[in-house]
Order: C-alpha cells, then sequence, then structure tokens
C-alpha cells in the first residue's frame, strides 16, 4: 500500500458500534498526521470535568476573556495525557513554535505560545483543546480499519469545522455519521469475510 503524507489526514475516524476500547467507544477522531510510520489525531467529542479556567490556573495564565472560561476541556485519547494540544482554525500571520499545518485543514499546535495568545484576545477564535492524544505505530491504524474498529469519514473542511467548533460535544458522533450516506447502527461490530 502506498502512503501520501495526508493518507487519512484532515479526515475523522469514528470509532464502531464493536469497539471494547473504553478510551474510544463511541468516539469521534480527527487526525491530523497520517502516514506509512503511523497516524494521530484528537478525540473531539470527550469533554473532560476540567474547564479552560482552571487549565490555565494550573499552567500560570490569566484568562479573563469571559466566554472562555467554562470552556471544556477535552480528552484527546490515552497518549501524553499530561500534555495539551490545541487544535485550531489556521491562521496565516500566526508563527507558534510548535505547530503542524494539516494540509487542507486545521492546525494542531502543542506549544504555550498560543495559549498566551488565547489568554490576551490574540490566539485562533475557534479551538479546541486537549489533554492527550490518539496515537498508532506504522500500519496499527489500518489494521483496525481492516478489523471493524473504525470507520473513516473524508468531509469537506467548512463540514470539519462546523462539527469541531459549532457543534455541541454530544452530537459530534452522530453528524459525522450523518455524512456516510448511511445508518452506522445496521452495521455489525465484527468484520467479515466474503
Amino acid at each position: 500500500m502506498s502512503y501520501s503524507a495526508d493518507h487519512l489526514a484532515n479526515q475523522f475516524l469514528i470509532a464502531m458500534p464493536g469497539m471494547l476500547d473504553a478510551n474510544f467507544a463511541g468516539s469521534v477522531i480527527y487526525l491530523f498526521d497520517h502516514t506509512e510510520r503511523g497516524a494521530m489525531g484528537l478525540v473531539i467529542n470527550r469533554p473532560t470535568e476540567v474547564d479552560l479556567a482552571s487549565l490555565f490556573d494550573r499552567i500560570e495564565l490569566k484568562l479573563e476573556i469571559t466566554p472562555l472560561l467554562e470552556q471544556p476541556v477535552y480528552f484527546g485519547g490515552p497518549v501524553q495525557v499530561e500534555r495539551g494540544f490545541v487544535l485550531h482554525e489556521t491562521i496565516p500571520e500566526a508563527a507558534y513554535r510548535s505547530s503542524l499545518v494539516v494540509p487542507g485543514g486545521l492546525t494542531m499546535t502543542t506549544s504555550k505560545d498560543v495559549l498566551e495568545d488565547v489568554a490576551i484576545g490574540n490566539g485562533p477564535k475557534r479551538f479546541l483543546m486537549t489533554l492527550g492524544y490518539a496515537g498508532w505505530g506504522a500500519g496499527q491504524l489500518e489494521e483496525e480499519i481492516t478489523l471493524n474498529g473504525w470507520m473513516n469519514v473524508p468531509v469537506s473542511q467548512a463540514q470539519i469545522s462546523d462539527i469541531i467548533f459549532d457543534t455541541p460535544s454530544s452530537q459530534r458522533y452522530e453528524r459525522t455519521m450523518g455524512h456516510l450516506g448511511f445508518d452506522i447502527s445496521h452495521l455489525s461490530g465484527e468484520a467479515g469475510h466474503a
């Protein structure tokens, strides 16, 4: 199988009904990286009990923008759960120290400078903050898709932004599923062979 840098990047993964891993059951993941070396993404529909106000307190930043104070921090996945990941719309003039711009998609930033900008109102206007990420080694994601663990959902950039930034987290799974054109509940959780 040949790969390009964006093989499945800038797409959603939805956990199939038979997903047994509690970290991922019922989850929607935005893939921001997928190469022959593996894949990385962020779970976008699992808010935690932590809000931005308490997170900013922990990292000693003063956040005074009222609408953001109660915005939840999300469980991004089980890898590096002590580390923050900010998924945001690409800002051409911003140059954060550690960002990955997904071709045709969003930007994922891990450096504190994006949060410093958010704190003073100069950061991305639409963003999702997670702790941790989901990661797969070489060939692992492809195998899990083959075994009916995941289904990829390619959608437009406008649809990606709508689901991540404008859709309540409790509705993101169903909204993403709706782009498949069929009811996933009719699918079996087990792989079949002809």
